[in-house]
């Protein structure tokens, strides 16, 4: 890989046949119709490709193209296959054993990928960094006692506790890439701009803000088969830009605003994809200020917001509502959670029986964005029906987000939030957890049966034990009335028609290597 610190220009043509075939016939099916390069829109640059302190899934469907892990999602499912391991055993709770296929070998001459590496990657997790600092995703290995090795190609993981989650939140996901040791080693803080790995991929390109390029590895030996010789990434942030870049034919795959899908679909060349994502989009007060710290308070404001207004409103009436915090695909799925119907006569007897019979004034803070702001629009004007004056602070998203740290939360009246989700429900509740307060709990919401839940989630490894116990944690959710759900999100994507995405079911997902023609 080169990495490019000022812009140039790169000229990538497709590849010849004759590279195709030198390359072991890994994609012949495009061969004669020379579709061999695909351009991606991607919502931001690159940022930190180090796995461990990955900044978002922009970097992470890159490090899953050209790092392997055990084992790695299959392509438009939760399900997963093996990837480096040749084999992989649950042996006991807290026992899995592995064993690496052979000649398996990372990039730039930095050696076999062996079950050294697989230790260090996985017990970088586990060890602070010299200034005692963990990395970003430490948690997604919090079970993990040690690795060991047992043989050049074989080990065991040794976890603390049973941990179910493993296989989607660590292992399949990009907490489960193995690292080069050596690569580690000898690159140091460059690790974050220099991808080495094993994978069907190499980084071959990164020119900041302007575009990254994916080329086939000629030397991997592994069973993911990439489709396309080479992938061009694009950072484009306004959709609307993206949106006219597909129009005019400068990429050929992007996320665009469901709402316009119909009129993209209508253009020639042009297919559109719809997943119902696994997002929580919710709105709430900080229950530790007055008057949210009464719960008629809050069972009035949620008796005050029309969500179906909302949804038509905010959301064109194309996003589907939620009633609880986990999305109809995740396991833990309350289906018979409660629909809270808006009934303003309720919303003022319970103002009136809390002494705010002429309302109160408070303050929704929200991320500056159309559509949010659309969302506060909409309950500043539900409230304003049962006395309550809503004042609409829109912070712009570096600000907002900083609400996450230092306990600023702890000053926030009423605030909108959207939180991508995970495969696994316990990626979900963690948020909501007593620890949480002063980070990402900006209900500031405390609740030592809930947290106990969580924890046994956690460590339950029969499924349907796990589905009642994620079931009662969202119970004691709807019972607090701190948390007003408004949808799971859905996400639509345009592609050229010749083209088959390979995004995964939460959406903000996707494997380039399942990218491939499509067939009808």
């Amino acid at each position: 890989m080169t990495f490019n610190p000022t812009r140039r220009q790169v000229l990538v043509g497709g590849a010849s046949l004759a590279t195709i075939v030198a390359l072991g016939g890994v994609h012949p099916a495009f061969a004669g119709a020379d579709r061999t390069k695909i351009t991606v829109r991607v919502e931001k640059d690159l940022s930190n490709l180090d796995p461990a302190n990955r900044s978002g899934p922009i970097d992470l469907n890159v490090i899953w193209s050209v790092q392997q892990g055990l084992i790695s999602f299959k392509p438009g499912s939760t399900e997963w296959e093996l990837d480096a391991a040749e084999e992989l055993e649950q042996v006991s709770d807290t026992e899995i054993r592995f064993k690496l296929r052979s000649g398996l070998a990372f990039t730039g001459g930095y050696g076999d990928l062996t079950a050294e590496d697989v230790k260090f990657s996985f017990e970088r997790f586990i060890t602070p960094d010299a200034e005692g600092k963990p990395v970003t995703y430490a948690k997604d290995w919090s079970a993990l006692d040690r690795v060991e090795v047992t043989a050049p190609l074989e080990g065991r993981i040794i976890l603390k506790n049973p941990a179910p989650a493993l296989y989607t939140i660590a292992l399949a996901d990009g907490s489960g890439r193995i690292v080069s040791k050596k690569a580690f080693e000898a690159l140091g803080k460059d690790i974050a701009t220099k991808l080495v790995g094993s994978g069907p991929y190499v980084l071959k390109e990164w020119t900041p803000r302007e575009q990254f390029v994916l080329e086939i590895n000629p030397d991997y030996k592994g069973p993911i088969k990439a489709h396309f010789h080479q992938i061009v990434g694009k950072p484009i942030g306004e959709q609307k830009t993206a949106e006219i870049a597909f129009k005019s034919g400068e990429i050929d795959f992007t996320a665009i605003d469901p709402e316009n899908g119909k009129s993209m679909a209508a253009l020639p060349d042009a297919s559109i994809t719809e997943i119902p994502a696994i997002d929580y989009v919710w709105f709430g007060p900080n229950i530790e200020k007055a008057p949210f710290d009464d719960i008629r308070v809050r069972q009035a404001i949620r008796y005050a917001v029309d969500i179906d207004a909302i949804l038509q409103g905010a959301y064109s009436g194309l996003y589907p509502r939620a009633n609880a915090l986990l999305a109809p695909s995740l396991l833990g799925y309350w289906k018979d959670a409660p629909v809270h119907a808006r009934d303003l006569d309720k919303a003022q007897a319970l103002l009136r029986e809390a002494g705010h019979a002429d309302g109160f004034k408070t303050k929704l803070t929200i991320e500056a964005n159309a559509r949010y702001e659309a969302i506060a629009q909409i309950i500043q004007a539900n409230f304003a029906e049962v006395g309550i004056e809503v004042e609409i602070e829109a912070l712009e998203s570096a600000a907002y987000w900083a609400l996450g740290e230092n306990d600023a939360s702890k000053d926030l009246e009423l605030s909108l939030i959207k939180f991508n989700g995970k495969f696994d429900p316990g990626f979900q509740t963690q948020w909501f957890t007593s620890a949480q307060v002063g980070q990402w709990n900006w209900q500031r919401w405390k609740n030592a049966d809930f947290d106990a839940l969580h924890e046994k989630g956690g460590v339950t490894v029969d499924p349907a034990e796990r589905e009642k116990i994620y079931i009662e944690a969202q119970k004691l959710l709807d019972e607090s009335a701190a948390f007003i759900w408004i949808t799971h999100n859905l996400n639509a994507f345009a592609s050229r028609k010749w083209l088959k995405p390979g995004v995964l079911p939460n959406g903000n997902n996707w494997l380039y290597t399942a990218f491939t023609q499509a067939t009808a």
